[in-house]
This record gives C-alpha cells, sequence and structure tokens, in this order.
C-alpha cells in the first residue's frame, strides 16, 4: 500500500488493541505528533498539547487509574449482555487494559485552556461548552491515528482516564490549565490490519431532513476492497 493513498490508509485503519512491547523510534512518534499539529483548531489558536508517555512507573501509575475506569465498563458491557466471552470488540479492549502498561508508549492529546474558554463555561451556550471545545482536540487525535496507520503502527483512542482527571495531571505534571482528552497507546501490532466493517452511508445520512433517505447514487460501485 502506498503511504500516501490516504483512502485506503482511512479504509483499513482499525482499532489496534493488541500490540507489542518493542519501542517504538522517537522520530516515528514526532513526526505522528507533527501530523496532529497539521489539523485545524477553533481559530486556528493551536491550543493542543501532547504528553508522551514512555517511562515505566508513569505508565504503571497510569495503568492503575485506567483499571479502574475499565471495570466500571466491563460491568456496563455485561448489563448489556456483552462479555470478553462473547464479543470480540469487549475482548479485545479487555486484552488492552491488562496490557495498558507494556505498549511502548502512551499518548495522551490535552487542551490548553484559555480565557475565551472559562468565558463559555459561565455563557448562555455553557451546556455545549464540551461538544464545541473537543472540536479543537480530536480532528488532531484523528490525523495522529491515520498517521500511525500509515507508519504501520497500532493504535487506538480511548477516554476511560479522562474520567480521573485530577490523577492523570497528578502523574503528568499537568497545571489546572491543560486538560486530558483522550490516551492513545502506540506501538507495533499485534496482528494485521485490514478492512473495518461500517454501516453503508445510506444508512447513516439523510438528505435535506430527518428520514429522508440519501441513496446510494445509480452507477456508484464503492470502494474496492484493500
Amino acid at each position: 500500500m502506498a503511504e500516501n493513498d490516504l483512502f485506503d490508509i482511512m479504509y483499513t485503519c482499525r482499532s489496534m488493541r493488541r500490540l507489542k512491547p518493542d519501542p517504538v523510534p522517537d522520530e516515528l512518534i514526532y513526526r505522528i505528533i507533527e501530523a496532529g499539529t497539521q489539523a485545524p483548531s477553533g481559530g486556528g489558536v493551536q491550543a493542543w498539547r501532547f504528553v508522551i508517555v514512555t517511562d515505566p512507573e508513569r505508565k504503571r501509575k497510569i495503568d492503575e487509574i485506567y483499571q479502574r475506569g475499565w471495570k466500571g465498563a466491563l460491568k456496563q458491557y455485561a448489563a448489556a449482555g456483552l462479555t470478553p466471552e462473547n464479543d470480540k470488540n469487549v475482548r479485545a479492549a479487555t486484552y488492552l487494559a491488562e496490557h495498558l502498561a507494556e505498549a511502548p508508549v502512551l499518548l495522551i492529546p490535552c487542551l490548553r485552556e484559555r480565557r475565551i474558554h472559562a468565558e463559555r463555561k459561565k455563557g448562555p451556550n455553557a451546556e455545549n461548552f464540551i461538544r464545541i471545545i473537543s472540536g479543537s482536540i480530536y480532528p488532531a487525535v484523528q490525523n495522529i491515528l491515520l498517521a500511525c496507520r500509515a507508519l504501520g503502527l497500532g493504535a487506538t483512542l480511548t477516554s476511560i482516564t479522562t474520567q480521573h482527571e485530577a490523577e492523570m495531571k497528578e502523574v503528568l505534571g499537568l497545571p489546572d490549565t491543560i486538560t486530558t482528552y483522550a490516551l492513545i497507546p502506540i506501538g507495533y501490532p499485534i496482528g494485521r490490519f485490514g478492512p473495518v466493517t461500517r454501516r453503508a452511508v445510506e444508512e447513516v445520512t439523510w438528505l435535506n431532513e430527518y428520514d429522508t433517505p440519501f441513496p446510494r447514487p445509480e452507477g456508484y460501485a464503492g470502494r474496492k476492497k484493500v
């Protein structure tokens, strides 16, 4: 696959939760972060900040935080009838939880709070604050995930640690003005990349108004499987 074939990269960018403990060269991590910084951000301010964790002791502490959040998530899955025994996604997520500290790189995307953010928290649109502000970090996150795929590195996006923000700040030495928004374990994958399974466009898209289908164009063959 050509590295610059964006569509092939997007169509095979699986969540890779099983990672080898082999170290990842700093130059690849730098390149991945650089790809993240090419994303758009609100007002072009680029308030994103990234923490790269490779220190075993810090990874261990993050793992402890993750475990508590994962136990709660596992109970919710079980209540819905989903267990590691009967659901492949829960099984893969459980593997990640059990081996998180072994991932060579833990990347934590963050945002620096600006004065305008503090004002919006108290303004008339306060209830939409998270939706608005997260638009300044998640495009960078997607760039990072695609860059990992292009470089043959496995990665996945999880937000479990954000439930314990104060503890994450302490482990990472973050000031109050920096907030974590996700955790991305990165490493060489155990397993292979391949086509992702997704719903068809016409199942999730409406034309002009709710429940008016946007039909598949006549003659459209779709993306060739890779």
